[in-house]
């Protein structure tokens, strides 16, 4: 993990066996904006990691990487 992996989008994906596409499709997204997202190019405003968070139906904070 580099500094610059904020968020475990990609991974909590890979876990529930949910492609970038369906969740770009469920969000009405960009195919390219989840993946900048999985990547950790870009990063989601809090609105929208709360709606990751509910369309993958996990905690919020499952998306993000601790730091500590």
């Amino acid at each position: 993990m580099t500094r610059n992996d904020i968020n475990r989008i990609r991974v909590v994906l890979a876990e529930k066996s949910i492609a970038n596409k369906l969740l770009a499709e469920k969000m009405k997204k960009s195919p390219t904006t989840i993946s900048r997202w999985c990547n950790n190019e870009m990063q989601p405003s809090l609105e929208t990691l709360v709606e990751i968070a509910n369309q993958l139906d996990v905690d919020v904070r499952e998306l993000l990487n601790s730091t500590k």
